[in-house]
């Protein structure tokens, strides 16, 4: 999926807690070639079902960054990997509620909702050309315009949460639709709509405070 979906500039991965650039995916022999890049880059562990990244359990992953413990016995091993992990999202996530963060070149904006899969799919599309249309949203993050501001920001969602729209759905996801074609082509737009759209928590999350912050400063 990360080597199919459509990017603006070069195609980057996180593989083993690196960042990477591909250069070459050589299709036949299932081959990917890739060359260490100094940041950024996607990564995807596909869940167990629809709505494996629920806000729910997204939140909940947002609360052991912020320092909650789950209720586990920890290896001396997993302890140090989590306070790794934590050190590394100090920039994305606060208590007081969700972060539009901005790389230092200026290339790069992103609002870390951390509201699951399907609450950013609806963010997503209620917030039109404010997001990046070439996105697949994270169950974390999704992407934003890099010319956006903070007072454009709160004029562009000062009633957003009222007007909330459901995720658009391609030509593919219909296709794959079990009993596509027993269904009226606008029926099955919808009905895989709502299965992507999460209203509730999407309207969640615009009811938090949002701050702006640059990466670096």
């Amino acid at each position: 999926m990360l080597l199919t979906d459509p990017v603006e500039g070069p195609r980057l991965l996180l593989l083993a807690g690196r960042s990477w650039r591909v250069t070459h995916i050589d299709w036949k022999r299932r081959r990917r070639f890739v060359e260490p890049a100094e940041r950024g880059g996607r990564a995807r562990w596909l869940g167990p079902g629809d709505g494996a990244w629920s806000f729910e359990l997204t939140r909940a992953m947002r609360e052991v960054l912020l320092g909650a413990d789950p209720p586990v016995p920890f290896t001396r091993r997993a302890a140090g990997r989590l306070a790794v992990v934590r050190e590394n999202h100090l920039d994305v996530v606060h208590p007081g509620g969700t972060m539009i963060v901005r790389t230092e070149d200026l290339t790069d904006v992103r609002w870390w909702t951390w509201a699951g899969e399907r609450a950013n799919r609806t963010l997503t599309a209620s917030l039109g050309d404010l997001a990046d249309p070439l996105q697949a949203p994270t169950a974390a993050y999704l992407r934003l315009r890099t010319d956006l501001t903070p007072p454009g920001w709160r004029a562009a969602t000062a009633d957003l949460e009222s007007r909330l729209c459901l995720p658009h759905v391609t030509d593919e996801a219909l296709a794959g639709l079990k009993f596509s074609t027993a269904l009226p082509p606008r029926l099955a737009e919808a009905t895989l709509a709502t299965r992507l759209a999460d209203l509730p928590a999407a309207a969640a999350v615009l009811r938090e405070p949002v701050r702006f912050t640059t990466l670096g400063t």
